[in-house]
C-alpha cells in the first residue's frame, strides 16, 4: 500500500496579549523547547522558532493529518499553562485570539528559517505591526482589519 507523500511548510505567527505578559529573554529559550517539544509530539517538524517579546514566529513541516488551527490550539493551550507552572511570568500570561499563517515551498526553507532566526536583529529596525500588515499587504488583505492582532504599542 503506498504512503502519502506531502511538503508542507507552514510559517505561523502569534503574539502575546496585554502588555504584561511579554516573552523575556531569561525563559524564551526554556519556552521555544517547550513548544518545539510540542510540535514533535504531536508528529510534525519544529524548522525554526523565535520571536521577541510580543509575538513567536515558528516554521513548521506538516503532515496533510494535522490541522494548522488545532495545532496552533494546543502551542498556545500548553504553553499558557507551561508560563504558569513553572512561575516564568509573575503577570497572567495568555495568547492573543487567532493567528497568522503562510505556506511556502521547499526551495525557500532556507530563507524563512535565516528570516526567522534573525527575528531580534530584525525587529530592531521594524515593529511588529509594521512588518505584519506589510505581510497582509503583499497578500492584499491589507485593508481587513479582522485579521489585525491587538497591537502592544
Amino acid at each position: 500500500m503506498a504512503d502519502t507523500f506531502s511538503q508542507i511548510y507552514m510559517h505561523i505567527v502569534f503574539a502575546v496579549k496585554g502588555k504584561n505578559s511579554l516573552i523575556q529573554p531569561e525563559w524564551e529559550e526554556r519556552l521555544y523547547r517547550y513548544i518545539t517539544g510540542i510540535v514533535s509530539n504531536k508528529g510534525q517538524k519544529m524548522l525554526a522558532i523565535n520571536g521577541t517579546s510580543d509575538h513567536i514566529h515558528i516554521f513548521v513541516g506538516m503532515k496533510p493529518s494535522c490541522l494548522v488551527s488545532d495545532l496552533v490550539r494546543e502551542i498556545k493551550k500548553s504553553s499558557n499553562e507551561f508560563i504558569k507552572d513553572n512561575n516564568l511570568s509573575k503577570f497572567r500570561s495568555s495568547w492573543q485570539e487567532g493567528f497568522g499563517v503562510f505556506s511556502y515551498s521547499k526551495s525557500q526553507i532556507d530563507t524563512v528559517v535565516k528570516y526567522i532566526l534573525n527575528q531580534k536583529t530584525h525587529h530592531q529596525k521594524k515593529s511588529f505591526k509594521t512588518e505584519y500588515l506589510e505581510f497582509l499587504r503583499k497578500l492584499e488583505e491589507g485593508d481587513s482589519d479582522h485579521y489585525y492582532f491587538d497591537w502592544i504599542e
